[in-house]
């Protein structure tokens, strides 16, 4: 069985991220060596996949496809993605805001939405902010609920072409005030999310913070995408290793679609801003892909803030590979500790973190 073991920075006692954070100091944890699943897996994608994604990464960079056009083909993979349905047992039901819409998830045997007093995950889907929706994040987002005991709202941001990054943080803080003002306390909030959003996780507790918001109990990211900036992934040599995405392919929504006049704001990336007051952090990542060093980054910024985090390093996986859980055993040991976390937070926090609204 595949498990998290104590490494470089280690505080307190295992999964124990209400301990005070020592600044500076960047608490990491390892996974034994990956499964043989999960390497068979890794083999495979990075023959078929990674080059299948480099050719359409090529097609989207070509003046036949460039820009919104590529961004619209994109958009439409979600539609493929119904099949795969949430676990049986799993409740769903729709809410829609002006710009976007949302739904919740829950078991049949947890509290539901109108439980309020149980709190709720927040969860951010990935995709690049081109791709991905409801469809293709229903069945991963509904079984971390349902470790975590808890309903998830999953959110199906505005992405590209619709909505610049600033359009998807305003969805996500829209979605954060209907919690809120259905009377779930903030500290019985956990804010998750996978790739661009677990990126979009940190971007909506930053943007909350400026606005003198009380921020959530928890945040919990997969693989954040986090910095838009291309140039700290073409650097790292896990644009070789990852065997699903590359620099080139995170370049994309981010030079194409984003930048204004060729130029990336800077404040737009959450790993460019200091975390002072943000809530304890839990960050997973594959020690191979090419999201590493955004995760990486995001330690940092939690550990010079004194943010209790743990950055979990698990061997050889593939990118959101949780969302393999059916067949992983690495998958279900870390949804477990992802489980564990939103527990944790929750539970221990529950009258301390009404007041973080400390100003950037």
């Amino acid at each position: 069985m595949t498990g998290i073991a104590d490494g470089v920075g280690r505080t307190g006692g295992a999964m124990s991220f209400v301990d005070p954070a020592v600044p500076g100091q960047v608490n990491i944890e390892f996974s034994s060596r990956a499964s043989l699943r999960l390497r068979a897996a890794n083999a495979v994608l990075r023959a078929i996949l990674r080059p299948g994604l480099h050719a359409v990464c090529v097609a989207g960079e070509s003046p036949l496809l460039r820009g919104d056009r590529a961004f619209r083909i994109a958009n439409r993979v979600d539609v493929f993605a119904a099949p795969l349905r949430p676990a049986r047992g799993t409740r769903r039901e729709m809410v829609r805001f002006d710009d976007f819409r949302a739904e919740w998830l829950w078991h049949r045997d947890d509290p539901g939405p109108g439980e309020i007093e149980h709190g709720a995950i927040l969860y951010f889907h990935g995709g690049g902010f081109v791709a991905g929706g409801l469809n293709s994040h229903r069945r991963h987002a509904a079984r971390i609920g349902r470790t975590a005991g808890l309903p998830v709202l999953n959110v199906d941001y505005r992405q590209l072409p619709e909505g610049h990054i600033t359009d998807t943080v305003d969805d996500a803080l829209t979605a954060y005030r209907y919690l809120l003002d259905g009377g779930r306390a903030p500290e019985r909030i956990v804010f998750a999310g996978d790739s661009a959003g677990g990126g979009l996780v940190f971007m909506a507790a930053l943007a909350a913070r400026a606005r003198g918001m009380a921020l959530p109990a928890g945040l919990m990211a997969i693989a954040p995408f986090a910095d838009l900036d291309p140039a700290i992934r073409f650097a790292h040599p896990n644009d070789r290793t990852d065997s699903m995405l590359s620099a080139r392919a995170l370049s994309i929504p981010a030079l194409i679609g984003f930048a204004r006049d060729g130029v990336l704001d800077p404040a737009w990336s959450p790993v460019n801003h200091d975390f002072t007051g943000m809530p304890p952090t839990l960050i997973q990542v594959s020690d191979i892909e090419v999201l590493l060093p955004d995760s990486e980054a995001l330690a940092e910024r939690c550990a010079e803030a004194g943010v209790p985090h743990t950055l979990q390093l698990w061997n050889n996986a593939i990118h959101v590979f949780q969302a393999g859980a059916d067949l992983l055993p690495d998958a279900r040991a870390a949804v477990a500790e992802i489980g564990t976390f939103i527990r944790g937070v929750i539970d221990s926090h529950a009258g301390g973190f009404a007041d973080r609204t400390t100003a950037a």
